[in-house]
């Protein structure tokens, strides 16, 4: 019994906090150029984190400075979308 219960609170302990699990998300598009779900995602664990109980400052702090960053990646990539493909040079 007391096996049973020490093993369920080590699973409990070691699973991800929402706002962390949102993140790692946010990541893995970010990697894989996915910028516009990084964005909502970030949003989205921003506002859980805002939300939980026990907020983390630094996960507060490094998910502003990303969605800083990537709204900058975004608008940078807007304004050079080209709609005539570059002629090669004869030779």
């Amino acid at each position: 019994m007391l096996l049973l219960i020490l093993l369920i609170r080590f699973l409990l302990w070691r699973r991800k906090s929402i706002p962390v699990a949102l993140y790692a998300e946010a990541l893995r598009n970010e990697n894989k150029g996915d910028y516009q779900a990084a964005v909502e995602n970030y949003e989205t664990a921003l506002q859980a984190v805002t939300k939980a109980r026990f907020a983390s400052g630094k996960l507060k702090q490094k998910i502003a400075e990303k969605l800083k960053v990537l709204r900058t990646v975004i608008d940078y990539q807007k304004t050079f979308i080209i709609n005539e493909p570059i002629p090669m040079p004869v030779k």
